[in-house]
């Protein structure tokens, strides 16, 4: 399978091998990587906001459907899953399955990954707890309340948003890895010790966080403006609220992040080694 679009550059720096400076340059792809994911979020919300909320969607049984027994949106995302793992989308360390237990194994040969991360990170995956956030606390901020019977395009889009915060989050993997191997001297006694409160002063830096807030939010006001032609556009009528947008990586993109690097901190701390992949924390 073919690599993510947004981390080619990564792979290949990494696989061609990397000079003294390796640390500094891998830790602008991943900024790098994380920025043009910000894009892929912000256009995947202004497709599921086409949509009313649909709680159908998330709260009823689709007994009418063959084999599933939750709901519809927890059916597509294992039919979707089990699809994409057998092309080896789940073999790559980006990604993580929401329903890890039901994947098939890959029916072609996977891309060779190169072993950039602690052997801990392929234990983590805290989908469950995006899962939540979600569908009980960011739908209902940016969707209006409804229902237009489109289920299947709207579960459809909800993959596509699930899949691109999953990423985004999990990413946290490899900005610790970096900022680990960069600064050992500063985090080496605070993973010693499992020290989350020292851990997370480590890896909070408010400026850059309010900077990302800033442009995410710009980015949903450019891509999601109402264009016409022949005049300047329809300033303040968006597709998307663009404080949604911020509001979301403030209140849980990032904490979330640094939750999934303190996690694989204290991971290398307990000397974790072996795990099966993709186990669920909570």
């Amino acid at each position: 399978m073919a690599t993510p679009a947004c981390s080619e550059d990564f792979w290949r720096f990494v696989k061609n091998g990397a000079p003294d400076n390796a640390n500094g340059l891998i830790l602008e792809s991943v900024r790098e990587s994380l920025i043009r994911q910000e894009d892929t979020i912000v256009f995947n919300l202004i497709e599921r906001a086409k949509f009313p909320l649909n709680s159908p969607v998330y709260d009823e049984p689709c007994a009418q459907i063959p084999g599933c027994c939750g709901s519809l949106l927890e059916f597509i995302v294992k039919e979707t899953e089990s699809l994409q793992a057998k092309v080896g989308r789940y073999e790559s360390p980006e990604e993580n399955p929401f329903f890890p237990d039901a994947l098939p194994p890959p029916v072609v040969t996977p891309y060779n990954y190169p072993q950039v991360l602690h052997p801990a990170a392929a234990s983590i995956n805290i989908n469950k707890t995006i899962w939540n956030m979600y569908v009980k606390e960011l739908l209902p901020l940016f969707t209006v309340q409804g229902d237009d019977g489109n289920y299947g395009s709207t579960a459809s889009s909800d993959v596509q948003c699930l899949q691109a915060l999953s990423r985004r989050i999990h990413y946290g993997k490899f900005v610790a890895e970096v900022k680990f191997r960069d600064a050992p001297q500063d985090y080496g006694p605070a993973i010693r010790a499992q020290d989350r409160d020292a851990l997370m002063k480590l890896l909070t830096f408010e400026s850059v966080e309010e900077m990302v807030k800033r442009r995410v939010e710009k980015k949903a006001m450019v891509f999601g403006q109402e264009v016409n032609l022949g005049d300047r556009g329809d300033k303040g009528n968006y597709k998307l609220d663009p404080s949604i947008v911020s509001r979301l990586y403030g209140e849980w993109v990032m904490p979330l992040t640094k939750d999934v690097q303190v996690v694989l901190s204290h991971a290398i701390g307990n000397g974790t080694r072996k795990s099966s992949k993709n186990r669920q924390f909570h």
